[in-house]
């Protein structure tokens, strides 16, 4: 993979970047450190914030979650990119599409946002970015 790139950011590389019992933890912190190095331009989304900040405040505490949403200020090549009314509407065209089951919200809103921006790369570990044609970050 060429770097540097603009590389979207999912919930789940949040999560697992944030709590070492998670399963992916320690593939992530490779990822990530590899990003950084690399000199990619990360990217992430206000509903990816809120999903992931929910998640960790009800599945570990207010702190950790805080402390997650506190760190993101600290990142290099870091934006956050706006969710329009606009991008809500085209992402529910994805739930037409039934090659894609089990699909939240906020993952086809990702995928609208990452088409808008021009983004053809996911750090994330949910099948869903690769079933809808992004590639992995590894």
């Amino acid at each position: 993979m060429k770097y540097p790139i603009k590389v979207f950011i999912d919930t789940s590389a949040w999560i697992a970047l944030a709590l070492t019992k998670d399963p992916f933890h320690t593939r992530a912190v490779a990822t990530w450190d590899r990003l950084l190095t690399t000199g990619a331009r990360l990217h992430t989304s206000v509903p990816v914030v809120i999903e992931t900040f929910t998640f960790l405040d009800r599945n570990t505490t207010r702190d950790v979650a805080l402390a997650w949403k506190d760190s993101l200020s600290k990142i290099a090549r870091f934006t956050l990119v706006d969710c329009h009314k606009e991008d809500l509407a085209e992402a529910w065209r994805y739930f037409r599409k039934r090659e894609i089951p089990k699909l939240s919200a906020v993952d086809a809103t990702s995928f609208v946002l990452m088409k808008r921006e021009k983004m053809t790369t996911a750090f994330s570990f949910d099948h869903h970015f690769a079933t809808a044609g992004f590639r992995l970050a590894e």
